[in-house]
């Protein structure tokens, strides 16, 4: 009896421990929420309306009647097509190092180092570049640096999940006679379906979030919502409502995409965690 109640109530603990960091981690997100459907006195009243009286979209209306919103429609393009390709690039290249050891035992080690580079170290030599280019405030060089910056974690991703799989299959199937393209679109793919969809939302986060190189290499044309959001902070006032309104519409792709990939992005990360 007296074990089966500490097992209860260390049962009960845990529930309640998971709940609060649960509220904690879920309070800021709707707050951000409520505070883009406020009015003004609402926002800044004393003590704070957890709820206001009636939901307000004029921030929303404003930001889509200005061309404000159209700045998520960038960061979507330019996230989504440098995904696409680093997906494609990094994979290819994830599957030389697995099976054919390109480069040697070093070089996966040496790419993944390329990622650890902090953006605010290179990002002045780029700009320089691009200038020299033409490349600067286009949906053509964002995307292309985009690529590049995720290639080594796509690339270090990839590789270790192709790894995990057994190489048989896939010698079964050149004896069946298939190519070594083949092989790539109708084994390997497949089998590591999880860590490609995983692999590609994590990709497009980190695109998805960027700011340092989206605030120096863009303008006015392919200006991204991260970008977007630090004109409403000024010198005397901060237009609160429009950003949270902007934060609200630059989160829910992110939450979108996660819902629907959710299954993936949880096998992804555990697949090859356990073995045996």
């Amino acid at each position: 009896m007296k074990r089966s109640r500490r097992r209860s109530l260390r049962l009960g603990l845990r529930y309640v421990a998971a709940i609060v960091l649960t509220l904690m981690f879920l309070f800021p997100i709707y707050w951000l929420f409520m505070i883009s459907f406020k009015t003004a006195d609402e926002i800044f009243s004393y003590p704070p309306v957890w709820w206001p009286e009636s939901l307000q979209f004029g921030s929303y209306v404003v930001l889509f009647k200005d061309g404000d919103a159209a700045t998520v429609g960038n960061s979507l393009i330019v996230a989504g097509v440098s995904t696409a390709l680093a997906m494609f690039l990094g994979t290819i290249c994830a599957y030389s190092l697995a099976r054919f050891k390109t480069g040697g035992e070093n070089l996966a080690n040496w790419i993944i180092s390329q990622r650890m580079v902090p953006p605010v170290a290179i990002v002045f030599p780029v700009f320089l570049l691009y200038v020299w280019f033409g490349l600067v405030d286009t949906y053509f060089g964002l995307i292309l640096l985009y690529t590049a910056f995720n290639l080594p974690y796509v690339i270090w991703m990839m590789r270790g999940y192709i790894l995990d799989i057994p190489i048989a299959l896939e010698q079964a199937a050149l004896v069946d006679g298939y190519s070594r393209w083949q092989v790539l679109w109708k084994v390997v793919f497949p089998m590591c379906r999880a860590g490609l969809f995983a692999t590609a939302i994590f990709t497009f986060v980190f695109a998805w979030n960027d700011f340092i190189f989206a605030l120096v290499l863009t303008r006015t044309e392919v200006t991204t919502y991260t970008v977007q959001v630090t004109h409403y902070f000024g010198g005397q006032s901060n237009l609160w409502a429009k950003i949270s309104a902007m934060s609200v519409l630059g989160t829910v792709p992110i939450f979108i995409v996660v819902a629907f990939m959710q299954k993936y992005l949880v096998r992804g990360i555990s697949l090859g965690a356990v073995k045996g």
